[in-house]
């Protein structure tokens, strides 16, 4: 791939099998699945919010893994690099977790839950947070970054590597199967909170850096007047912009819940006291 003489790149899909098979037997066994709960439950767990989480989901790993994106990112800037891992390491995870309900998981709990007994500490909240931030920290060492995008199998690595830390941030917000140690009260707020600040750092570190610290970007061709410096500021914007707007969306989102939780916990009481009295002996 390179540029023209105007200075854009020339780009095109990518249209590997090694990536357009997975997604397409992920897609089929969700169909599969979804279509199987909609029959047991009458539509209860498995519905079009689900199914539109899930297709939204689908369509941002399409993005980041098929679209020009990812040559854009591997042949010419570090920031639609940095794009694309935010599209897997933060939004597709999250969006394809929504698609999931305990109804759709049903055949796999029995086996999540065994793994999360041995999994003991591990499975945790705390434990889910730290391997996202060391995985997003050290995918953005130098020598590892540059790696990536000259070698297709850590390239491919770094992809799971992202994929994988971000089910571990929000699965224990979302839980399509519910976990031993859960989030109460206002630990979730705390929780998305220290995750979203701990990679805050990361992003304000490249938003302002005056030296170009990955030599891989030095060397690729410059496209749309961005030099290698503006190319990492640009970078670390867009890594500190989708931070921001995710932790403001999951904060309203998690407060609606809380708001929600709290009504249905007043009407039960209201019940149980109308029993209480209905049940009690009159003088």
């Amino acid at each position: 791939m390179s540029s023209d003489n105007s200075g854009h790149p020339q780009l095109h899909w990518f249209a590997d099998p090694l990536v357009l098979v997975p997604l397409a037997l992920f897609a089929g066994i969700y169909a599969w699945r979804f279509a199987q709960a909609r029959r047991e439950e009458g539509g209860r767990g498995a519905g079009a919010l689900q199914a539109t989480a899930f297709g939204a989901g689908m369509l941002v790993l399409v993005a980041a893994l098929v679209s020009p994106l990812d040559g854009l990112g591997e042949d010419y800037l570090f920031s639609a690099h940095m794009f694309q891992h935010v599209l897997l390491g933060d939004i597709a995870p999250l969006l394809i977790l929504l698609g999931l309900s305990r109804v759709i998981m049903r055949p796999a709990t029995r086996r999540l839950s065994t793994i999360e007994r041995r999994l003991g500490p591990l499975a945790s909240p705390a434990a889910g947070i730290v391997a996202w931030l060391a995985l997003m920290y050290l995918w953005h060492i130098p020598a590892l970054y540059d790696a990536a995008v000259e070698h297709p199998l850590v390239h491919l690595l770094e992809h799971i590597s992202f994929f994988a830390a971000g089910v571990a941030l929000w699965w224990p917000l979302i839980q399509p199967v519910p976990m031993r140690r859960r989030l109460t009260g206002m630990q979730p707020i705390a929780y998305i909170g220290t995750a979203k600040a701990g990679l805050a750092a990361l992003g304000i570190f490249l938003t302002w850096s005056t030296t170009a610290i990955y030599p891989y970007y030095e060397g690729t061709p410059r496209i749309w007047g961005l030099s290698p410096v503006e190319d990492q500021n640009v970078a670390g914007v867009i890594m500190m912009v989708e931070q921001s707007l995710t932790l403001a969306l999951v904060l309203v989102a998690l407060f609606v819940r809380m708001l929600a939780q709290s009504e249905r916990d007043q009407l039960r009481r209201e019940r149980l006291e109308e029993r209480a009295e209905a049940q009690a002996p009159r003088a």
